[in-house]
């Protein structure tokens, strides 16, 4: 069935998937004590249950998205969404801690699958411009949407019906979108590519588990091990007849930019959820269900901005859009960390700069997501998908180990509200540093226009496809 008469169908279904996918993490993350008493495993077993999800799908993103171009973009989807389905009722049905952690880097491969193919459907379904921005801002909304309601669903599942209950969500979930798939999204797609980079896809993907691995467990020898395969990944890639990321896309000045502020972006956003979070249970005494309901007036501001972002985009600009919302994002951040109190309550420290917050993440979300895709042709969009699904990612995987470092370094050994308050409000300084940094790169952000955007071959010779007007029909990469 063609999208072209169901698009707003088909875009609710992908940002859908995104809301499955923001909430599957966050709902584990509330029920992870739960899971320690209940398996009887320490902070060390615990924390692999978070890190196996991360570092699986930190590594295999690109791969993903590569993939969804050669093999079919509905196709690798329904595959993501039913290896997330299956891992999902295996952390159900855990016995040992090992089982459950075997089963999130299952999820984590799961999720990168479906995630990838997702946004590229969605930008196959919505060529460049108001009403791609639309979509985006759709996506992002969803995904600020999620954040609280996996915190809230895994406050309240865990509490009536246990910790395995959230595992089985993700079932019923994957199970919904995979069986409306079909009906939605079409299944054309163009024959594979004549070759496959085997070698570019194996060092990328270790490369990238490595590095993820480096940086949620602090292993040196690990994050050296990663490098040093993403630069034999880089030189296989000028040689390689196929290879997974063409050079000539990394010549691309927007692409790299915009990769670097969508890494940017997670590195401030991501560690302020969680930062934020401790700050309302362990200082201000919430539980971690109202702790979750704390976050609720941001993400009910980010949904209510994302959708009005495109026209934001529009009337001043992609560049101004982009300053526009990394400068608010840096005085949220900041105001948010001079707000901080040991004495303070909910209204009088998180509300008012959390609200600004809100305004800030759809904007730096929607603009990057654009930049880094505008170039994209049909046949790029997995891989425009993949790079920059994997810069968010090591961007909020990084951003939350240097964060924690500093707001640990600063906190010291005394666990005492005025301590821990310190150490939260230098943490959040940090990334507003990375916000600021973000907001002067990003003047700089410029997109080609529509003659000069021609995608050049490994030859050097414009490509054949890129005169071809892009497709309105999702799956279709002809």
């Amino acid at each position: 069935m063609s999208t072209s008469r169901t698009p707003r169908a088909a875009l609710a279904l992908l940002a859908s998937t995104q809301l499955l996918l923001i909430t599957d993490t966050a709902i584990v993350n509330v029920a992870v004590p739960s899971i320690g008493a209940d398996l009887g495993t320490g902070s060390a077993g615990l924390s692999w249950v978070a890190n196996a999800y991360l570092i699986a799908f930190g590594g295999l993103l690109l791969l993903a998205g590569r993939a969804a171009d050669q093999l079919g973009h509905r196709r690798l989807f329904l595959t993501g969404l039913a290896l997330l389905a299956a891992a999902s009722a295996a952390g159900g049905l855990a016995p040992t801690a090992g089982w459950l952690v075997a089963a999130r880097a299952a999820q984590g491969a799961g999720a990168a699958l479906a995630g990838a193919a997702a946004f590229a459907l969605l930008l196959i379904l919505f060529p460049d411009g108001p009403q791609r921005h639309r979509a985006l801002g759709a996506f992002a909304a969803m995904g600020g949407l999620g954040g609280v309601l996996g915190t809230v669903l895994g406050g309240v599942l865990t509490d009536l019906l246990g910790w395995r209950s959230t595992f089985w969500l993700n079932v019923a979930l994957a199970l919904v979108l995979g069986v409306l798939a079909p009906r939605l999204l079409d299944g054309t797609t163009r024959a594979p590519a004549p070759g496959f980079d085997l070698p570019g896809a194996i060092t990328a993907t270790a490369g990238l588990g490595l590095v993820a691995y480096a940086l949620v467990d602090r292993g040196p020898l690990a994050g050296a091990a990663g490098l040093a395969l993403l630069a034999l990944f880089a030189f296989l890639e000028t040689r390689a007849a196929h290879p997974l990321v063409p050079p000539a896309v990394w010549r691309r000045p927007a692409l790299r930019l915009a990769n670097g502020l969508a890494a940017l972006a997670q590195m401030a956003l991501f560690p302020m959820f969680f930062l934020v979070s401790l700050y309302l249970q362990s200082v201000l005494g919430h539980t971690p269900l109202t702790g979750g309901l704390g976050l609720l007036p941001l993400s009910l501001v980010v949904v209510a901005t994302a959708p009005q972002t495109g026209r934001l985009i529009a009337r001043i600009g992609l560049t101004r859009t982009t300053v526009l919302g990394f400068t608010l994002l840096f005085a949220g951040l900041v105001w948010l960390a001079l707000a901080l109190s040991a004495g303070g309550t909910f209204a009088t420290t998180v509300l008012a700069p959390s609200l600004l917050l809100g305004v800030a993440l759809p904007l730096v979300m929607v603009t990057t997501n654009v930049a880094a895709t505008a170039e994209a042709t049909p046949e790029e969009t997995g891989l425009a998908s993949g790079l920059v699904n994997t810069s968010q990612q090591f961007g909020s995987v990084l951003g939350l180990a240097v964060l924690v470092a500093v707001a640990t370094a600063r906190t010291g050994t005394a666990a005492t509200p005025l301590a821990q308050t310190s150490g939260f409000r230098t943490a959040l300084l940090t990334g507003a540093v990375f916000a600021a940094v973000a907001a002067l790169l990003s003047a700089r952000l410029r997109l080609p226009s529509p003659e000069l955007s021609i995608p050049f071959e490994q030859g050097g010779t414009p490509s054949a496809s890129a005169a071809t007007p892009r497709q309105d029909r999702v799956g279709d990469t002809r």
